[in-house]
């Protein structure tokens, strides 16, 4: 799909007073009309999914060639799709293959203004974009604290072992999720980053000064936001290494029932076995008192150990 901006129609006339063309997933008769429009190259799919620097930043026939991995969150799944600029002096040019709500919101806000530039369009997009990366990033904090207050909640009543374990996995999940959100997070912003600094590097002479501004302060807000995820990273790690100690603790606390219980079994088990044989010999045979003299040494056997073990703070 093409869409002109500011321009509502996209035939060949039109097209050249366009200040942003937006293609969406485009066919060939759509990239032939804005080449031949702007004489400017549309990238496709696959040099836009390049992952070296030189692909991702790069200047062609005047042309600001940016690419970026852009996040597109919708129904609690995202989904990261390569997405490609062209700046030129009397074009932006994007190239997406996802519906966006930032695009969305931003073709709202300049689709229908006659003060829409290429530079402008471009600034709006990023600063819309960032402000959603922050909204994810703020998502993603919320849901850290969700599984904060799972893990160390004061004063909650105690689960059954098999229902903490199986609470604390899900989470395990939930919060591995959430870091691998984040770094997808990260590594937008990242693209974002360089693709602002390349702009206001490559692009002084003819961006106005007001807009190169612009590109600075979106540098530093995703400064902020990079530090910021990394602090999400660190409260990911410490929740996984929580859980996955009390999971521990759980389990070498089952270990040790079984543990005491076979030792505390082995003397009974022990007395039954000598006395159980019924050899003809055995001085206790014909002894009236045999039966409750063994069972007795098989309780004293048996509480002995459990006593030990009160003595030694071991339960």
């Amino acid at each position: 799909m093409l869409g002109a901006y500011p321009s509502p129609r996209a035939d060949g006339t039109s097209l050249k007073n366009a200040a942003w063309v937006d293609l969406l997933d485009p066919t060939d008769a759509e990239r032939s009309a804005f080449e031949q429009a702007f004489g400017l190259h549309v990238p496709t799919k696959e040099q836009i999914v390049e992952i070296e620097a030189t692909s991702r930043l790069r200047i062609e026939n005047d042309a600001l060639y940016l690419t970026a991995p852009l996040i597109f969150a919708a129904d609690n799944e995202w989904i990261v799709v390569p997405t490609g600029f062209a700046l030129a002096k009397n074009v932006l040019l994007t190239v997406r293959f996802a519906q966006s709500v930032a695009f969305d919101a931003v073709i709202a806000e300049l689709g229908a203004s006659d003060q829409c530039s290429p530079a402008l369009a471009f600034v709006r997009l990023l600063e819309v974009l960032v402000d959603r990366m922050a909204d994810l990033l703020e998502g993603s904090g919320h849901d850290l604290d969700d599984a904060s207050h799972v893990i160390f909640r004061p004063g909650a009543p105690e689960l059954k072992l098999s229902r903490e374990t199986a609470l604390l996995r899900r989470l395990m999940i939930r919060t591995g999720r959430t870091s691998e959100r984040m770094a997808r997070i990260h590594y937008t912003l990242v693209c974002l980053d360089r693709m602002a600094k390349f702009t206001v590097e490559r692009g002084r002479d003819w961006i106005a000064p007001d807009l190169t501004n612009r590109l600075q302060i979106i540098s530093s807000d995703i400064a902020s936001l990079v530090h910021f995820a990394e602090g999400l990273v660190s409260r990911v790690q410490l929740l996984q290494d929580a859980a996955t100690g009390i999971i521990s603790i759980d389990q070498n606390e089952v270990i040790k029932v079984l543990t005491i219980a076979s030792v505390v079994g082995i003397p009974p088990v022990l007395i039954a076995g000598i006395y159980g044989m019924n050899f003809k010999g055995m001085p206790e045979y014909d002894w009236a008192w045999g039966y409750p003299y063994a069972l007795a040494l098989i309780v004293v056997t048996g509480l002995l150990p459990l006593v030990w073990f009160k003595w030694k703070d071991w339960i």
